[in-house]
């Protein structure tokens, strides 16, 4: 690579710096305020009432994270692309919106035709969180449009706003019910209908504002179309993304954050159906521990993979020395968290747990340290796959975390260890091991995919940066 590009490299990962910034205190300020959310839920309901509001927010949240993302990709990609050229992004917009409606409607179906063994199987019979439940789907299509424009805009204030305020909206009701405005489940349970539905009002400031920019470039792009064909549509801009290689991408990415859904839903989703709304509630609280450092976590996350992007995009034994310092740099910083953790809990666990979640539940210490070694081995899974990511190695990585989530949800399946808590507690934490090691294999013996290295600055890249930011509102 010759100096300038270089140059050029090192300058691009200074501004996505800058814009990691955005994303880290959005990020961090949304996971602070959903486990709010959840404190103040779990000190006011029931073991029971709580226990269905952890598996009504699993539920929700796995079907829309699979459901939507795609579109969300889609926008990302696409809009950026066209803006990148000079282009009008009303095509991308107006295809991505067809697609989006069709698989709200689609959900709709099939929701409404299994209502009963919805209603019955998960929510304990109860009609009314189905139909919040269903209500707040439909209402994350458009909360996850809206995400895709504002990343393809690369607005990332607005898009922290975004999902900041969807937080907000949703810890409201459980605080309303907390001050004693509100009361009871269905208060609380409304917070999640209501915050992508009520979010969306940041949205119409950047339509407005970027569409009236971009109606001049659009007006002279339509005037003078011959003149342009076949030609680059600017200075820099990116090759055309094939629709083969940009759906193999997705898709890859697709399965990474359905297996990330498995990992921190399935345990309370499988033990609420067999043991009741209560059991669930207290197994999602021990997975917490591995869940909320996970939320904060992204702030690192989001700025690891385009540092580790540029380093590999930067030829040299010291790009190459840089790379792998930063890996194992952030690997240690995890295995002190770990450990830190590990002795606070094993001090004081208990009785935190309670603190933190009332005295409902009754936390074995025991339970608590065998989250807390899963905790750190799947931090240290998501950091090792920032690299194998920006290795150019993600259809590789998605079959490793695809296998792993599955084993996770047969070994809670099959009744080796009869008490179905320690089941999911243990089987979580093998299943991090195994990942990390999956993973770190693939770090250390790459075999690169040319079409997936996520270039430095590329719609690409861009996504899977988001990807797990997603996540977290």
């Amino acid at each position: 690579m010759e100096r300038g590009q270089g140059d050029t490299a090192r300058g691009a990962a200074v501004d996505y710096g800058k814009t990691a910034g955005f994303l880290s205190i959005g990020v961090g300020l949304t996971g602070l305020i959903t486990y709010a959310y959840f404190f103040i839920a779990s000190h006011e309901l029931s073991k029971a009432d709580y226990g269905e509001i952890a598996v009504l927010w699993s539920a929700v949240f796995i079907t829309v994270s699979t459901l939507y993302r795609p579109i969300d990709q889609l926008l990302s990609r696409h809009v950026s692309e066209h803006i990148a050229r000079g282009e009008p992004v009303s095509a991308p917009m107006g295809v991505a919106a067809r697609i989006q409606l069709v698989l709200a409607f689609g959900f709709a179906v099939v929701a409404l035709a299994l209502k009963g063994p919805i209603e019955d199987g998960l929510l304990d019979g109860n009609t009314t969180l189905y139909w919040i439940g269903f209500t707040a789907v439909l209402g994350y299509a458009a909360s996850y449009y809206a995400r895709g424009y504002l990343a393809g805009r690369r607005n990332f204030a607005l898009f922290s706003v975004l999902i900041l305020t969807e937080s907000i909206f949703r810890t409201s009701f459980a605080l309303f019910v907390a001050v004693g405005v509100l009361s009871g489940q269905t208060a609380v349970a409304i917070g999640i209908m209501a915050a992508p539905l009520l979010s969306l009002a940041v949205v119409p400031l950047a339509f407005r504002r970027h569409d009236a920019a971009a109606a001049p470039a659009a007006a002279a792009e339509e005037a003078q179309p011959q003149a342009e064909e076949g030609e680059p549509k600017g200075e820099g801009s990116a090759p055309a993304f094939s629709l083969s290689h940009g759906t193999g991408f997705a898709a890859a990415v697709l399965m990474i954050m359905l297996a990330e859904q498995t990992f921190l839903n399935a345990g309370p989703l499988l033990i609420g159906a067999s043991e009741g709304a209560a059991a669930a509630g207290f197994i999602f609280n021990v997975l917490m521990i591995a869940r909320a450092p996970l939320q904060l976590f992204q702030a690192v996350g989001t700025s690891l993979l385009p540092h580790l992007t540029a380093l590999h995009h930067t030829e040299g034994e010291e790009s190459r020395q840089a790379f792998h310092h930063s890996v194992r740099l952030v690997l240690a910083g995890v295995a002190v968290f770990t450990a830190a953790a590990a002795l606070v809990l094993a001090v004081a666990g208990p009785a935190l747990m309670q603190i933190a979640w009332s005295d409902k539940f009754t936390y074995p210490r025991e339970d608590l340290l065998i989250v807390t070694a899963g905790m750190g081995l799947y931090l240290a899974s998501v950091s090792i796959n920032a690299a194998v990511l920006a290795q150019g190695q993600v259809r590789r990585s998605s079959i490793r975390w695809i296998a792993c989530a599955v084993a996770f949800v047969l070994w809670n399946l099959v009744p080796i260890v009869e008490d179905e808590f320690l089941r999911t507690e243990v089987g979580f934490t093998a299943a991090a091991a195994l990942l990390c090691f999956l993973l770190h294999r693939l770090y250390v013996n790459p075999v690169e995919e040319p079409g997936d290295v996520p270039r430095q600055g590329s719609t690409q890249e861009l996504e899977t940066r988001l990807a797990a930011a997603d996540e977290l509102s």
